[in-house]
């Protein structure tokens, strides 16, 4: 708990003294002002995230945080439940479409099994985190309960600050976890305050039938834990998963670093909209990495005034957008870094306004 209350009490807003030193060094770049759009906003947010001015890009680290779900025995997705652990030793063999892009651009991939009900026992490489073996079911009752909550929290917490003394300056979220659009769906219309219909959609490609069962399910565990809705935490524990309070606690934690968070789709947003729930301060420190196909998204976004970096038409999870969005990241700091200025080129800056 001391840690957790640390970490929570030492996230600080980004430091918007450094902002004009930044922009004019943006602004000096041998180019027309803003030419390159959102590769300069995106550096500039980088740049005041660290408190840097002069940033430098470490380690790039992904984690992909497990978990099966109770609510998947209302028939809410596509797969069964058995494709979570079956999907854990794909990423640990390296099989994935995250193994894949991680590799494309040079990040490092952490699987951590949040609460996959399976023993996982042939599992070489995975970061053991099993909180218990799934959660309960939703519609039924809550998810986890507070102290299981927190822990996981605590859990993200923690290596988000491991990755941080190994030298990691630029972190992304990614989860597996069959049904967890589900729980999610019910953290957004939770904390958004909105109709189910509009944040709840067809997940690992759903039917019209049950889409429309899902939305059922959805507001049947919003109506079922409708007293646990009282506060962030209270709200996660009654309606979310391990591996999404896991994500929280990665964001609040690496927000206490200093360390950008690349935010990856639909669930992992959700996981960072409890973060934001807690404390708002922690969007100064995240990308969100690409607009997913759920519909939720959308409306997320719009509430809160985000531009998501992509816009690939993806809904695949594991953290396939953090890893493609790090690549854009990374380009916008090479060109605030390496490209050469007016000044030091010797390049007319054009006729004066």
């Amino acid at each position: 708990m001391q840690q957790r209350n640390k970490a929570m009490d030492s996230i600080v807003p980004a430091d918007k003294t450094i902002q004009p030193a930044i922009q004019a060094h943006l602004d000096d770049l041998t180019k027309p002002r803003g030419s390159l759009g959102r590769l300069e906003e995106i550096a500039l947010q980088y740049c005041l995230a660290t408190g840097n001015i002069k940033p430098t890009l470490g380690k790039k680290k992904i984690f992909c945080f497990a978990c099966d779900h109770g609510v998947a025995a209302e028939g809410v997705s596509a797969y069964p439940k058995e494709v979570t652990p079956q999907m854990v030793a794909n990423m640990l063999a390296g099989g994935a479409a995250v193994n894949v892009l991680a590799r494309h651009v040079g990040a490092e991939l952490l699987v951590v099994d949040m609460g996959v009900d399976d023993p996982l026992t042939h599992a070489p490489g995975l970061c053991r985190k099993k909180i218990r073996h799934g959660t309960g079911n939703i519609a039924c009752g809550p998810a986890m309960t507070v102290a299981e909550a927190w822990r996981a929290i605590e859990t993200g917490i923690d290596l988000a600050q491991t990755a941080h003394a190994e030298g990691v300056t630029l972190i992304g979220t990614g989860e597996m976890g069959i049904a967890n659009t589900t729980p999610s769906s019910a953290l957004f219309a939770a904390f958004l305050g909105c109709p189910v219909a509009d944040v709840t959609g067809r997940g690992t490609g759903i039917d019209d039938a049950s889409l429309v069962k899902k939305a059922v399910v959805i507001q049947k565990a919003l109506d079922m834990n409708r007293e646990r809705l009282v506060d962030p935490i209270n709200t996660l524990a009654a309606l979310g998963g391990f591996e999404i309070a896991a994500i929280c606690g990665l964001v609040l934690g690496a927000a206490s670093k200093r360390i950008p968070v690349v935010v990856d789709g639909f669930i992992s947003s959700a996981g960072a909209l409890a973060a934001i729930s807690m404390n708002k301060t922690v969007l100064d420190y995240l990308f969100f990495s690409h607009l997913s196909q759920e519909k939720g998204h959308r409306v997320f976004f719009k509430r809160f005034g985000i531009k998501p970096i992509l816009d690939l038409e993806m809904r695949l999870g594991e953290g396939t957008g953090a890893a493609l969005a790090f690549s854009i990241i990374e380009a916008s700091l090479k060109i605030y870094n390496e490209m050469a200025t007016f000044s030091s080129a010797g390049v007319s800056t054009g006729a004066k306004a």
